[in-house]
């Protein structure tokens, strides 16, 4: 225990900055770990330590003739630098400091705000505060760790919130004679490979990209209010940014939010609407209680139970009737309780365990609050309790309706221009296709120009490309590389990389290409056909009959003829695609043997004509996925007549992954996104009735059915790019949303529409949904009609904090959602249907 405490106390910064000829205030109750911060640390660096008497004069007498305090913001909140010119370096634990407080401080003075449990050893985090620097608890002191981990004990990315666990030198060995909470508290070390252990210090916090930590609350802080989580330390500096407050803080108390506010005469108004600004309207007290000082424990820390107690007790009567007048509740709210207070009340309630101020024994403890008048003689104890109009809860979206959003960014003409006309899909089909007229622009250029074999290998070159962009593996290699961006990285470029779904632009665009080359390519073989030029006529007559299949292929892509004829573009992309194909090796074979030199053989013409390499990549491409088309077992479990859960064993993928099924290979196939279980093998995916085969696999469960390939990704696989994601989905749209619900590879606020989700989906599924995001928001259109998206999606954001919205749904409430977002520079990612 000596080695813990040296070494915090003998090392900078935890030493504070104690030394020979500097002067330490000994303020701190001698059963808090913190006094051993002052008296041990006085000790081990020379330094004198000054002892406190019982007196607020005699606390004050000592202030001011110190260098060096250390205390806990509630204590040092009391007293302004400005009287005590002579504190050098203050340093506060135990408790969050405000802001406010702690750039009072450090205008004058070193401040260090600090942070650690009593298992660690007093602290072990220590930073130095500097006026207008957002609050940190600073960096591991020397010879100790902080791990912030998630609930599996990984460590979270840099940014991201998740429980503090401590390492190193300052961990005690555990509580006495208490081994079962020694074993649930305290753990080995799996990051330190010398056997030493780690403790779960409860709090909640993040990385910077600095290398300090942020101090994001209690675990035990965190509490559900109309279904979201809140942080009660957050709603404590929410109401500490009003200028007038001096001190607050926010308890959960019988499922109502209360703000305890000093001083008594505070304006809670005020108070509401700073706390308004910062806070979503879930986490605003409903109940207020102002009091003059926060009541203290015998360590310096607010003390929540002698405020709840207060809150919950009966009301104490005004003693006198004209003090009762002087505390008008002439600022009482219609939509919140306020409990205007004077906290004397604390003291005829025996809160602080003692009647009468007096006999109070700790100056931690503030005298009580008079009021006084002209016509009483006497000054009296005075508590005033004000009516209540409390906001019953409700649905998390009401009064969404009325909320402001925040106009569209950029003109109408530029705004549409950039996020609808020329879309990422579609500038990069524009890339393409200016790259190709840069080529055209080269083959004019060349002496003679060009001919038939020139012209058909960019015609091969771009159809390689196109059916290249295609491929299971090429998707998942673009896919992982653009979310291997770190999160540290600026959003602009994470956004960016996060639309990397858009590449089948450069499938379109390298296929109409394809298209117009092999126009040209037809003219130019036709010509020196009847110029009686090399081109032959097998290969002039299979260049046309290429030339109509693949405008057959491009009239049924075109975006609107899909959608009406999806089964027949199925059906003509792939008979008639591979058609093409057959015959792109008739003609490259035919052109090469056109073209080859004399006395070369075909054979010798071909492994030296690019056509032909390029050619058999695409073949490979094309065929590789049916090498892995075999029949697989499904489990299939009916949730209800509107969907069917079905269950595979033969592959694990990960969140972000679809697979395509069917029963005729040949014909059709269909594609859902795959939802593995975390930690166990295999996936399922939810089939709901969304036409003829969907509603036949509802009614006759298949036990087998073909796959083919690989899983490929989909557009939710950059979910992991940002740091807090809003998922957007409606009906079975929950299915790809799903696997990143279960990993929680990222904090997800989840807004699902659907007609009565238990009646569709089945409870069991429904109540996983909800076991992974408690804070999901599921609105019924069968009951509460259909919502406007974009107003829900934006408070969402606004209250989650997101960076980004994910939105699964159909084609037109996806481009609504997503231009509704973006066109207010909020991020959004949805499925296209142009490709």
């Amino acid at each position: 225990m000596h080695r813990n405490v040296t070494n915090l106390v003998c090392l900078a910064p935890g030493n504070v900055e104690m030394a020979p000829g500097r002067r330490v205030a000994q303020l701190l109750n001698i059963a808090f770990d913190m006094a051993a911060w002052e008296t041990l640390g006085s000790l081990s660096n020379g330094a004198t330590l000054c002892i406190r008497g019982k007196s607020s004069k005699e606390w004050q007498d000592v202030l001011r003739t110190v260098d060096i305090v250390i205390a806990t913001p509630s204590i040092i909140a009391r007293y302004h630098p400005s009287d005590y010119p002579n504190i050098k370096v203050l340093a506060t634990a135990g408790e969050p400091c405000p802001q406010a407080l702690a750039d009072r401080w450090a205008s004058a003075a070193h401040y260090y705000n600090s942070c650690g449990p009593t298992e660690i050893t007093i602290v072990n985090t220590v930073q130095l505060h500097k006026v207008g620097d957002t609050m940190s608890i600073g960096a591991p002191t020397p010879n100790n760790n902080v791990y912030v981990l998630d609930e599996n004990l990984a460590p979270v990315p840099i940014g991201q919130p998740g429980v503090m666990w401590a390492g190193g030198g300052g961990i005690t060995r555990g509580y006495v004679d208490l081994p079962e909470k020694t074993a649930e508290r305290y753990m080995r070390d799996p990051f330190a490979d010398d056997g030493s252990f780690m403790f779960n210090t409860g709090d909640l916090g993040r990385w910077r990209p600095d290398g300090t930590l942020e101090h994001l609350g209690r675990v035990d802080d965190q509490v559900k209010i109309k279904g979201f989580r809140v942080e009660l330390d957050g709603v404590s500096a929410a109401m500490q940014t009003s200028p007038l407050v001096k001190d607050a803080v926010a308890i959960l108390i019988d499922g109502a939010l209360w703000g305890f506010v000093t001083p008594a005469d505070v304006n809670i108004d005020a108070v509401t609407e700073a706390t308004q600004k910062v806070q979503p309207y879930y986490a605003v007290p409903t109940r207020w209680y102002a009091l003059d000082e926060l009541p203290h424990t015998a360590n310096g820390k607010i003390d929540k139970r002698a405020l709840k107690a207060a809150a919950l007790a009966p009301p104490t009567p005004v003693i006198e009737e004209k003090i009762g007048e002087a505390l008008s509740p002439s600022t009482a709210s219609s939509s919140t309780e306020k409990v205007a207070t004077v906290d004397a009340a604390f003291y005829a309630k025996g809160l602080y365990g003692d009647a009468t101020p007096k006999t109070v024994s700790t100056p931690s403890i503030p005298p009580p609050v008079y009021q006084s008048d002209a016509s009483i003689s006497e000054k009296k104890l005075a508590y005033e309790q004000l009516p209540v109009v409390e906001k019953q809860p409700g649905n998390i979206w009401d009064g969404y309706e009325d909320d402001t959003i925040p106009d569209k960014t950029q003109g109408r003409l530029v705004r549409n221009l950039r996020h609808q006309v020329f879309s990422l899909y579609r500038r990069l089909f524009g890339v393409v296709f200016a790259a190709n007229i840069a080529v055209l622009v080269a083959t004019l250029a060349r002496p003679g120009g060009a001919d038939a074999q020139h012209l058909g290998l960019i015609v091969v070159a771009n159809l390689f490309c196109a059916i290249l962009m295609r491929q299971d593996y090429v998707i998942n290699a673009f896919f992982t590389v653009a979310c291997a961006v770190p999160i540290s990285w600026p959003l602009f470029i994470r956004r960016t990389c996060a639309r990397v779904y858009h590449i089948g632009g450069l499938h379109s665009g390298c296929a109409i290409s394809g298209l117009v080359w092999l126009i040209a390519f037809t003219v130019q073989a036709t010509k020196e056909l009847l110029e009686k030029g090399k081109t032959s006529v097998a290969t002039v007559a299979i260049t046309y009959f290429i030339l109509t299949l693949l405008v057959g292929i491009v009239l049924f892509a075109y975006p609107k003829n899909r959608s009406v004829h999806h089964d027949a573009f199925e059906r003509t992309h792939r008979f008639l695609g591979w058609s093409a194909t057959a015959l792109v090796w008739c003609q490259v074979v035919l052109l090469t043997n056109d073209y080859k030199q004399p006395g070369q053989t075909l054979g010798n013409a071909l492994v030296h004509a690019p056509p032909f390499w390029l050619v058999l990549i695409m073949t490979c491409s094309i065929i590789l996925p049916w090498l892995r088309l075999r029949k697989v077992n499904v489990r299939s479990v009916v949730m209800s007549k509107h969907a069917v859960q079905m269950h595979f064993d033969y592959v694990t993928p990960t969140p972000g992954h679809f697979v395509r099924l069917s029963e005729s290979p040949l014909v059709e196939w269909h594609g859902f996104a795959c939802i593995p279980a975390p930690n166990e093998p295999g996936f399922s995916l939810v089939v709901s009735r969304a036409g003829d085969w969907t509603a036949e696999k509802i009614a006759r469960p298949p036990t087998r059915l073909w796959v083919r390939g690989v899983p490929c990704f989909g557009v939710l696989r950059i979910t992991p790019l940002f740091r807090r994601v809003v998922f957007v989905a409606t009906g079975s749209g929950i299915g790809p949303c799903a696997p990143c619900l279960f990993a929680r590879a990222r904090p997800i606020r989840l807004l699902w529409t659907s007609p009565d989700v238990r009646q569709t989906f089945g409870d069991e599924f429904v109540d996983k949904i909800l076991a992974h995001e408690p804070g999901a928001v599921i609105y019924d259109t069968r009951k509460h009609g259909k919502p406007d998206m974009v107003k829900l999606t934006y408070r969402l954001v606004k209250e989650f904090d997101a960076e980004a919205v994910c939105i699964i749904s159909n084609q037109k409430l996806t481009q609504k959602v997503v231009y509704g977002m973006t066109s207010r520079g909020i991020p959004a990612f949805g499925a296209i249907w142009d490709s």
